[in-house]
């Protein structure tokens, strides 16, 4: 086994012959091969003749011949001590010229996996063009993600990554619509739709919050709702409980692994970045997971210089009888008559008309009716904490000038800050509705800046918020902004009553070519059913024909069969010879016995196709319908012998 200070000379030489600068992949290359260099060597360059040799001296390089003891000259050589020790055994000549480094990688794209090989002197651009033949996506609309390094372009030099051998990447096209859905599978579909409860731990005040989340709600989205709930910024937050494969915020949580339908977590707050960043380093295979996000987070209340009790109004300046609002209340429309009816107790009857139900709700009222029925949304948020609270709401918002100029331009909606709980609910209400920085912006308020005055007007596809009215204003200056509010929101509702009059109007067009073309094809599908109803009756009655015809063919015949045999012209017995005329001018003759009976006679008539039913047999001297006769009676008795002319008459 060799010492400590011969394998760091033979790693030193492994590094220099094969290339690899990652000490933890050459050492574990070594150790696969019992720290055997020339076979370790062989393993990542295979030679021709399938091991290294030494052409200075003629034998096979092993263990101590890479010592410095054999070659004194080390200790001056001029090259780097990395490869000094194996480049001293032959001073003269290159031992081996280094061979291409082949990289090996696996390519995750959707549901496919991609084998590619190539030389570590190939670029990143290289791996796209195949993978363009093999995908059959353009390299220009690929994401090439997976690299453990940072920065990595087409232009990138493989070498230059210090990857090892066997590398996984994957594919990302945010360019290219997404597979249908059928390529997703059953049950993370399904997961997608479930709803999930995080039962999530503040471990600094040991308080439980049970949160619902859809499947398809992000990680991310998580932190933040929890962000308002704590005041624990994102990227200040530290998590225990997540799995193991959810390693990034912008996963959902169908695909984040989970427990279905509860999960329990725990949230705490780092004491440091730097010593955050240390633990995230030390657990980043563990299940606890540091946010490190760099999107919408921002810095807590101490770091803007804004007293955590002076924040949630833990010391009072001004005690109440009773609140505004009642804490953890949860009907907001029952919360906002309790702060309707205090506030007139305490500031007269002479304010505005605040709307009795959810943020939500308001909405609904104030941005989704008629262009011409639209208003813009007052949020007043009360603090009793404020100082400026009590001048505000008595002088400012009693007054009357703007009691009435709120109700008949504006929905207004109030809310109480004061409790830490309502704060809470509030900027979650907040971040979902209007966005994490006005969310930000109205929690870095102190509290004697309240009350706060938000004026909000709703568009296509958004809410924007116009203007934060802080507490220390005047009547006209509230007045001023109010109207300067009004007046953009008049120049975007005229906008939208135009779009909205030009819309209706191409609604009607549509809808009368719609009832036009609805009557059409009601008519063709009645004269298409009055058509096929008739083929049907024709095909009923052709069938019917048929088997009528069909059935007199059959009891012709059995009547035919029936037929005792003419008898021959010499017979010795009395014959009858009856000649019948058909209505069609046609004669049938045949010979009867003079004792047949005139039944004989019918039958024969029916078996060509004339039945005594529909037809009448004549007689011409004397004229007499033979079929009104006994049809038992002889042709003898009823002097049908030796010979008559009969002839056919259809019955009326």
């Amino acid at each position: 086994m060799a010492s400590n200070m011969d394998r760091e000379m033979i790693l030193a030489d492994f590094q220099a012959c094969t290339g690899i600068e990652n000490i933890d992949e050459a050492i574990t290359l070594l150790e696969q091969n019992n720290w055997d260099l020339v076979a370790a060597i062989n393993g990542v360059i295979p030679q021709e003749n399938g091991i290294l040799q030494s052409e200075y001296s003629g034998e096979t390089l092993q263990g101590s011949a890479y010592g410095p003891s054999n070659h004194p000259s080390s200790s001056t050589s001029s090259t780097p001590s990395s490869s000094s020790a194996f480049r001293h055994v032959v001073p003269s000549r290159q031992i081996v010229e280094r061979q291409p480094r082949m990289l090996d990688f696996r390519v995750e794209y959707r549901d496919r996996n991609v084998d590619v090989v190539l030389e570590d002197s190939s670029t990143v651009g290289e791996i796209k063009c195949f993978l363009e033949n093999e995908l059959q996506i353009p390299a220009s609309k690929m994401l090439l993600k997976g690299w453990k390094t940072g920065d990595v372009d087409d232009s990138t030099v493989l070498k230059t990554l210090h990857l090892p051998k066997n590398n996984s990447l994957y594919v990302l096209t945010p360019d290219l619509p997404p597979p249908p859905s059928s390529s997703i599978s059953g049950a993370l579909q399904e997961s997608l739709n479930q709803n999930f409860m995080l039962i999530v731990t503040h471990r600094e005040v040991q308080r439980e919050y049970n949160l619902n989340f859809s499947g398809s709600s992000t990680i991310q989205e998580v932190k933040r709702n929890v962000y308002d709930l704590t005041s624990i910024p994102v990227r200040h937050q530290l998590w225990e409980g997540w799995p193991a494969s959810a390693t990034d915020d912008s996963m959902t949580l169908a695909a984040s692994g989970i427990s279905y339908p509860c999960h329990r977590l725990t949230v705490g707050r780092r004491s440091s970045p730097a010593q955050t960043r240390e633990q995230s380093e030390e657990q980043c295979t563990d299940v606890h997971m540091v946010s490190d996000s760099d999107g919408d987070d921002f810095e807590d209340a101490t770091e803007f210089g804004v007293d955590d009790g002076e924040m949630f109004g833990m010391a009072s300046s001004a005690l109440r009888k009773s609140p505004m609002m009642p804490e953890n209340a949860e009907n907001e429309g029952d919360a906002l008559l309790q702060f309707t009816a205090e506030f007139s107790s305490r500031y007269g009857d002479c304010h505005p008309v605040f709307f009795i139900g959810s943020l939500e709700a308001a909405f609904q009222e104030a941005f989704y009716g008629k262009a011409r029925d639209r208003k813009l949304l007052a949020v007043y948020l009360h603090h009793d904490e404020s100082v400026l609270t009590n001048v505000f709401c008595s002088q400012m918002l009693c007054a009357e000038s703007i009691v009435s100029y709120l109700s008949q331009n504006f929905i207004t909606w109030a809310w109480d800050m004061t409790k830490e709980a309502n704060r809470a609910r509030f900027l979650t209400m907040c971040t979902r509705h209007f966005g994490s920085v006005v969310a930000q912006t109205i929690r870095t308020q102190k509290t004697d800046q309240f009350p706060l005055f938000l004026i909000i007007m709703g568009k296509r596809s958004s809410n924007e918020v116009l203007n934060v009215i802080q507490g220390n204003t005047t009547v006209d200056e509230l007045m001023m902004r109010l109207m300067a509010a009004m007046e953009i929101f008049s120049a975007q509702q005229q906008e939208d009553i135009k779009d909205e009059d030009e819309r209706e109007a191409r609604e009607n067009v549509k809808r009368e070519q719609d009832e036009a073309y609805r009557i059409s094809l009601e008519a063709d599908r009645a004269k298409r059913e009055a058509q096929e109803r008739e083929i049907a009756e024709q095909f009923r009655l052709e069938q019917i024909r048929k088997e009528q015809e069909e059935e007199r063919e059959a009891i012709r015949l059995s009547l035919e069969q029936a037929l005792p045999p003419e008898p021959k012209e010499e017979s010795t017995e009395s014959v009858s010879k009856l000649r019948i005329r058909s209505p069609s001018g046609e004669f049938f003759e045949r010979r009867f016995l003079a004792t047949s009976k005139l039944q004989v006679v019918f039958d024969f008539v029916a078996s060509k196709g004339y039945p005594w039913e529909e037809f009448k047999l004549l007689g011409t001297f004397p004229r007499r319908d033979v079929t009104q006769l006994d049809p038992n009676k002889s042709l003898l008795e009823l002097k049908l012998y030796p010979q008559e002319t009969l002839f056919l008459e259809a019955k009326e």
